[in-house]
Protein backbone atom coordinates (compact mmCIF):
# COMPACT_ATOMS: atom_id res chain seq x y z
CA UNK A 1 0.00 0.00 0.00
CA UNK A 2 3.06 2.48 1.10
CA UNK A 3 4.27 2.01 -2.71
CA UNK A 4 1.17 1.99 -4.33
CA UNK A 5 0.45 5.10 -2.05
CA UNK A 6 3.92 7.26 -3.22
CA UNK A 7 3.21 5.86 -6.93
CA UNK A 8 -0.30 7.58 -7.62
CA UNK A 9 0.19 10.71 -4.62
CA UNK A 10 3.38 11.75 -7.41
CA UNK A 11 1.32 11.17 -10.69
CA UNK A 12 -2.09 12.91 -9.04
CA UNK A 13 0.55 16.04 -8.10
CA UNK A 14 1.91 16.35 -11.33
CA UNK A 15 -1.67 16.57 -12.90
CA UNK A 16 -1.54 20.25 -12.11
CA UNK A 17 1.80 21.28 -12.70
CA UNK A 18 0.78 22.82 -15.59
CA UNK A 19 -2.27 25.08 -14.80
CA UNK A 20 -4.08 27.78 -16.61
CA UNK A 21 -2.67 30.89 -16.20
CA UNK A 22 -6.44 32.72 -15.63
CA UNK A 23 -7.57 32.72 -11.45
CA UNK A 24 -11.29 32.27 -12.80
CA UNK A 25 -11.24 28.90 -14.06
CA UNK A 26 -12.61 26.27 -11.66
CA UNK A 27 -10.34 23.72 -9.84
CA UNK A 28 -11.87 20.77 -11.47
CA UNK A 29 -11.38 22.26 -15.29
CA UNK A 30 -7.87 23.16 -13.97
CA UNK A 31 -7.21 20.14 -13.55
CA UNK A 32 -9.05 18.55 -16.57
CA UNK A 33 -6.89 21.09 -18.74
CA UNK A 34 -3.57 19.99 -18.12
CA UNK A 35 -3.56 16.45 -17.60
CA UNK A 36 -3.00 15.64 -21.88
CA UNK A 37 -0.19 17.95 -21.22
CA UNK A 38 1.34 16.37 -18.34
CA UNK A 39 0.87 12.99 -19.65
CA UNK A 40 2.47 13.81 -23.07
CA UNK A 41 5.33 15.46 -20.98
CA UNK A 42 5.73 12.31 -19.18
CA UNK A 43 5.61 9.74 -21.85
CA UNK A 44 8.58 12.12 -23.83
CA UNK A 45 10.64 13.17 -21.68
CA UNK A 46 13.64 10.70 -22.14
CA UNK A 47 15.10 12.17 -19.24
CA UNK A 48 12.56 11.48 -16.97
CA UNK A 49 11.92 8.01 -17.64
CA UNK A 50 15.40 6.87 -17.56
CA UNK A 51 15.26 8.47 -13.94
CA UNK A 52 17.60 11.99 -14.01
CA UNK A 53 16.81 13.31 -11.12
CA UNK A 54 17.95 16.69 -11.59
CA UNK A 55 15.56 16.96 -13.70
CA UNK A 56 12.62 15.57 -12.17
CA UNK A 57 13.25 17.90 -9.05
CA UNK A 58 13.73 21.04 -11.40
CA UNK A 59 10.37 20.25 -12.78
CA UNK A 60 9.17 19.53 -9.61
CA UNK A 61 10.25 22.63 -8.29
CA UNK A 62 9.77 25.03 -10.95
CA UNK A 63 6.06 23.54 -12.08
CA UNK A 64 4.62 21.97 -9.01
CA UNK A 65 5.91 23.52 -5.90
CA UNK A 66 3.98 26.92 -6.26
CA UNK A 67 0.62 25.47 -6.56
CA UNK A 68 0.74 23.95 -3.35
CA UNK A 69 -0.45 25.50 0.46
CA UNK A 70 3.04 24.17 2.33
CA UNK A 71 1.98 25.58 5.32
CA UNK A 72 -1.50 24.36 5.32
CA UNK A 73 -0.14 21.26 4.68
CA UNK A 74 2.61 21.15 7.49
CA UNK A 75 -0.15 22.73 9.67
CA UNK A 76 -2.65 19.87 9.13
CA UNK A 77 0.20 17.44 9.15
CA UNK A 78 1.34 18.32 12.51
CA UNK A 79 -2.10 18.68 14.17
CA UNK A 80 -2.11 20.33 17.48
CA UNK A 81 1.10 20.33 17.94
CA UNK A 82 1.55 23.16 15.22
CA UNK A 83 0.66 25.47 18.66
CA UNK A 84 3.42 24.27 20.05
CA UNK A 85 6.17 25.26 17.35
CA UNK A 86 8.00 28.57 17.41
CA UNK A 87 7.88 30.96 14.35
CA UNK A 88 11.44 29.61 13.35
CA UNK A 89 10.49 25.97 13.88
CA UNK A 90 7.15 26.64 12.03
CA UNK A 91 9.61 27.82 9.15
CA UNK A 92 12.12 24.99 9.37
CA UNK A 93 9.14 22.77 9.27
CA UNK A 94 7.46 24.01 6.33
CA UNK A 95 10.83 23.89 4.56
CA UNK A 96 11.92 20.17 5.65
CA UNK A 97 8.75 18.58 4.92
CA UNK A 98 8.13 20.21 1.21
CA UNK A 99 11.51 18.69 0.62
CA UNK A 100 11.09 15.26 2.21
CA UNK A 101 7.35 15.53 -0.36
CA UNK A 102 9.60 16.60 -3.05
CA UNK A 103 12.24 13.78 -2.52
CA UNK A 104 9.93 10.72 -1.40
CA UNK A 105 7.92 11.78 -4.80
CA UNK A 106 10.19 12.30 -6.97
CA UNK A 107 11.61 8.76 -6.96
CA UNK A 108 8.20 7.65 -7.95
CA UNK A 109 7.71 10.21 -10.92
CA UNK A 110 10.24 8.11 -12.88
CA UNK A 111 7.91 4.88 -12.50
CA UNK A 112 4.72 6.19 -14.80
CA UNK A 113 4.23 4.20 -17.71
CA UNK A 114 1.05 4.80 -19.79
CA UNK A 115 -2.05 5.68 -16.64
CA UNK A 116 -4.71 7.58 -17.21
CA UNK A 117 -6.29 10.29 -14.98
CA UNK A 118 -9.78 11.07 -15.60
CA UNK A 119 -11.63 14.22 -13.45
CA UNK A 120 -14.80 14.45 -12.20
CA UNK A 121 -16.97 17.40 -12.50
CA UNK A 122 -17.48 19.05 -9.81
CA UNK A 123 -19.95 21.88 -9.05
CA UNK A 124 -17.97 25.05 -7.86
CA UNK A 125 -19.81 28.35 -7.23
CA UNK A 126 -17.80 31.74 -7.83
CA UNK A 127 -18.18 32.59 -4.18
CA UNK A 128 -16.54 29.31 -3.47
CA UNK A 129 -13.67 29.31 -1.54
CA UNK A 130 -12.58 25.48 -0.72
CA UNK A 131 -13.60 22.27 -3.20
CA UNK A 132 -13.02 18.71 -3.40
CA UNK A 133 -11.69 17.68 -7.14
CA UNK A 134 -12.31 13.77 -7.32
CA UNK A 135 -10.67 11.88 -9.55
CA UNK A 136 -9.32 8.21 -10.35
CA UNK A 137 -6.46 6.75 -12.06
CA UNK A 138 -6.68 4.03 -14.15
CA UNK A 139 -4.06 1.60 -14.03
CA UNK A 140 -4.71 -1.12 -16.79
CA UNK A 141 -4.31 -4.69 -17.12
CA UNK A 142 -7.30 -5.84 -14.97
CA UNK A 143 -6.16 -3.59 -11.60
CA UNK A 144 -8.61 -1.58 -9.62
CA UNK A 145 -9.04 2.27 -10.79
CA UNK A 146 -7.55 4.38 -7.23
CA UNK A 147 -9.41 7.12 -6.59
CA UNK A 148 -7.75 10.15 -5.20
CA UNK A 149 -9.45 13.53 -4.08
CA UNK A 150 -7.91 17.15 -4.34
CA UNK A 151 -8.52 19.57 -1.08
CA UNK A 152 -7.78 22.84 -2.53
CA UNK A 153 -8.64 26.50 -1.25
CA UNK A 154 -8.49 29.70 -3.36
CA UNK A 155 -6.06 32.77 -2.60
CA UNK A 156 -5.34 35.49 -4.39
CA UNK A 157 -3.16 33.61 -6.69
CA UNK A 158 -5.95 31.24 -7.64
CA UNK A 159 -6.75 27.48 -6.42
CA UNK A 160 -3.60 26.16 -4.28
CA UNK A 161 -3.84 21.92 -2.86
CA UNK A 162 -3.71 21.30 0.46
CA UNK A 163 -4.09 17.65 1.03
CA UNK A 164 -4.50 14.54 -1.31
CA UNK A 165 -6.27 11.85 -0.26
CA UNK A 166 -5.23 8.56 -2.09
CA UNK A 167 -8.13 5.46 -1.70
CA UNK A 168 -9.32 7.04 1.55
CA UNK A 169 -6.15 7.68 3.06
CA UNK A 170 -5.02 11.46 3.71
CA UNK A 171 -1.50 12.83 2.67
CA UNK A 172 -1.21 14.63 5.68
CA UNK A 173 -2.88 12.23 7.68
CA UNK A 174 -0.47 9.81 6.67
CA UNK A 175 2.34 11.66 8.74
CA UNK A 176 0.52 13.17 11.10
CA UNK A 177 0.79 9.87 13.34
CA UNK A 178 4.76 9.76 12.42
CA UNK A 179 5.11 13.33 13.67
CA UNK A 180 3.08 13.11 16.55
CA UNK A 181 5.13 10.26 17.63
CA UNK A 182 8.32 12.24 17.05
CA UNK A 183 7.15 15.09 18.67
CA UNK A 184 6.34 12.92 22.17
CA UNK A 185 9.79 11.29 22.21
CA UNK A 186 11.97 14.77 21.35
CA UNK A 187 9.98 17.85 21.11
CA UNK A 188 9.53 19.94 17.92
CA UNK A 189 13.22 20.52 17.58
CA UNK A 190 13.17 16.47 17.69
CA UNK A 191 11.11 16.50 14.77
CA UNK A 192 12.74 18.84 13.01
CA UNK A 193 16.39 16.83 13.27
CA UNK A 194 14.42 14.08 12.16
CA UNK A 195 13.49 15.43 8.96
CA UNK A 196 16.87 17.17 8.11
CA UNK A 197 18.19 13.28 8.71
CA UNK A 198 15.79 11.93 6.66
CA UNK A 199 16.40 14.39 3.72
CA UNK A 200 20.16 14.84 3.90
CA UNK A 201 19.83 10.93 3.75
CA UNK A 202 17.61 10.61 0.52
CA UNK A 203 20.33 13.35 -1.15
CA UNK A 204 21.67 11.91 -4.65
CA UNK A 205 18.85 8.76 -4.40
Amino acid sequence: MKLLFNKIIFLVLLVIAFPAATQDVSPDTLIKNTVDEVITILNQDDGIRAGNQDKVLNLIREKILPHFNFIRMTQLAMGKNWSLAGPDQKKSLVKEFRTLLVRTYSISLTSYRDEIIKVSPSNVNPQDTRATVKTQVIQGSGKQPVPIDYSMEKSSNGWKVYDVTVAGVSLVTNYRGTFNSQIRNGGVDGLITTLVEKNTSMQGK
